[in-house]
């Protein structure tokens, strides 16, 4: 498959998709949008890949945001169609079964900000800028930032970014928990790699139903999400990866999981 507005490549078990429109910020249109569904779907099915990393084109912009000019067409109708298509692409991201990391290489701001909260991980350059500016363009957010924003860093904070638009240094992102780490430009994808490592030489279904775990535990109450937990955690008792991770540790001995 041939992409125009990003770049997919496999290797070593790490997918990396790339927004590539540097000129514009590598800023969202709709047909980028698709092409992030499809490559995302490809990954998914591709058992060979293990963990996504997640980046922008270029030195200044990990997604600078939507396309303004796609978005100023819209009216009440086309842009709750709008919505929905990114969002699904968004939760595809983040229901993904495999961990992606984004790789966050200067403005994250609007669709981009979003796009980075549906990864599992992320990681900052030093000078990374986040934000939600919609409400400046007299809109709100409609990938999710209402949503996923203060789940992250709880809702006090969530809405003073949200209602001002303001833009926060890496730093600050870090502080307020919306960045797992912050690290110097040329080492941001190698620190990604490296994480990418460590869970790549775990058991994949442990990885996959560790996420399905945290990830719908988050939207029920606490007793569902320990039966959840539960269920999970015996359906993986009975796969071939939890009687050779068991097996390698009392022989004290590297696992060789297979997925099954």
């Amino acid at each position: 498959m041939t992409f125009s507005n990003i770049l997919f490549e496999k290797k070593n078990s790490i997918a990396y998709v790339t927004v590539n429109r540097p000129k514009v910020l590598n800023a969202l249109n709709m047909a980028t949008m698709e092409e992030l569904r499809a490559a995302f779907h490809e990954i998914k099915n591709d058992a060979s890949v293990r963990v996504v990393i997640l980046t922008g084109a270029g030195e200044k912009a990990f997604i600078a945001g939507a396309d303004i000019g796609e978005l100023a067409q819209h009216d009440a109708v086309s842009g709750k169609e709008y919505t929905h298509r990114g969002q699904s692409v968004l939760n595809l991201i983040e229901n993904l079964g495999k961990p992606v990391i984004a790789c966050i290489n200067g403005f994250a701001l609007g669709g981009g900000c979003e796009i980075a909260m549906a990864c599992t991980m992320r990681l900052a350059s030093e000078n990374a800028k986040l934000g939600q500016p919609e409400v400046k363009l007299g809109i709100i957010p409609g990938y999710g930032g209402t949503q996923r924003l203060p789940r992250l860093v709880g809702k006090g904070i969530a809405m003073q970014l949200v209602l001002t638009g303001e833009m926060i240094s890496a730093q600050e992102a870090h502080r307020i928990g919306l960045v797992n780490e912050v690290v110097a430009a040329a080492e941001l994808i190698p620190r990604a790699e490296a994480i990418a490592q460590k869970v790549i030489a775990n058991g994949p279904l442990a990885v996959q139903y560790a996420m399905e775990a945290v990830n719908k535990g988050m939207e029920i109450a606490l007793a569902e999400g320990l039966y959840l937990e539960a269920v999970l955690f015996s359906v993986a008792c009975s796969s071939e990866d939890k009687k050779e991770g068991t097996t390698a540790f009392l022989e004290k001995r590297a696992a060789q999981f297979k997925g099954k």
